[in-house]
Formats: C-alpha cells, structure tokens, sequence
C-alpha cells in the first residue's frame, strides 16, 4: 500500500480511531510532517488539534539516522544501539542537541507564540507522526506527553518499521498502524508525495483548528 500524501494517510488512519470520537480526544501532530496527518485524523475522529514539539537528534554524518531526540520540558531520549553502532561521542551528541533545541524554541515561538498548550490532563490523548523508523521521535513525544497526566496515551501513525512499533507499544495503552512493511528503508517510501512541508503549511493547518473558536 502507497498512501497517495499526509492527508490521505491520515484519512485512513482516523478510520481505525473511530471509536475515540466519543473521547472527545486531543490529537497531537508532530511538527512538521505529522500536522497534516493528524488534522486529517482529527476531521475524522472530532476533539481537539495542537502540535507536541520534538526534535529528532541525527547522527552528524547522517543527519536521517536518528540517534534520539529532544522535546520540551527538556526531555531527551536516545537510542542506545544507535550511538554505540555509530561511535558517536558525547561531545558531538551535546552539539547537534545544542541545535536542534534552537530549532525547537524557534518552532514553539512560530506555532505557539504567547499561547500555551492545550491541557493533557485527563484527555484521551492521541500522538500523530507521518511514520516511525526508529520510533525516537515518538518515544520522546510520549514521555513528554506522560508528564502532564492524560487519561490514556494512544500512538498513530500511517507507516512503522517492526523494530519501532515494538520500541512505542512499551510507552502508549495503544498503538495503531495500518502499514508494517516487512522492511522499511524509510518513511518517504509509503508516500507518492512526502514533500518537505514550510513553517507556512503547517501554521495554516493549526490555525483554525488546533484551538476552535479562535
């Protein structure tokens, strides 16, 4: 199966969450690739949009090879077997963390500005990425997610490598995905089209929804 772009995903994958529209739930994109999934879910299953900042951590010479990742409240979560494969060192881990935080403050400034998040406490909370290699970015999603109390922490996404969906079902109640290939050589290769979305498509996709009323 070949999801034609995000949209498309994630009208397929609100299918599968149906049953929360009742739950009132609170989806949670993640910046950039998963807003557009999951306000496609959110159009299907109802409640609440914002966004959960993250930052993957890639491997200097490898920035698409995730060695962890990095969210806010100063979270950081890494993937152990990466750093040790890679003979990455602390120094250079501190580096490219020291970026990818300025990248992330820039972000929740862009998206957020004065407003702060919508509460998980309480809510059926719904974290949406546009795919998991390594599942480090939604690992780190998770545990930041966890901090703020939701009643139940559910994980969806369109496509997983085996090796991530295993590494998330340990951090969520659930976890949905309609697409398991049995090898994955990246998330782009479920999409016709997986465009690099801007800062611009994203703050239009949250706009209007991530707070109604507004």
């Amino acid at each position: 199966m070949i999801y034609p772009d995000r949209v498309a995903a994630g009208r397929t994958l609100g299918g599968s969450l149906r049953h929360l529209r009742a739950m009132n739930p609170l989806v949670l994109g993640l910046p950039r690739g998963g807003v557009p999934v999951a306000a496609a879910v959110r159009d299907e299953i109802g409640g609440d949009l914002d966004v959960l900042l993250v930052r993957k951590l890639g491997v200097p010479w490898q920035p698409e090879l995730a060695m962890g990742a990095i969210g806010e409240d100063g979270v950081r979560v890494l993937n152990d077997d990466v750093v040790r494969h890679t003979g990455v060192t602390d120094a250079q881990i501190a580096e490219v963390e020291r970026v990818e935080r300025a990248e992330l403050e820039r972000r929740r400034e862009l998206l957020r500005g004065a407003d702060p998040p919508l509460p998980l406490r309480d809510r059926v909370v719904v974290i949406v990425d546009d795919g998991m290699a390594t599942g480090a970015t939604v690992a780190v999603a998770c545990e930041i997610a966890g901090l703020h109390g939701p009643r139940r922490l559910i994980v969806a996404v369109p496509v997983s490598s085996a090796e991530a969906l295993h590494r998330i079902r340990a951090r969520a109640d659930d976890v949905v995905c309609p697409l398991v290939p049995r090898h994955l050589g990246g998330v782009g290769g479920a999409y016709e089209d997986f465009h690099q979305l801007t800062d611009e498509e994203v703050v239009e996709l949250l706009g209007p929804r991530s707070r109604p009323g507004r």
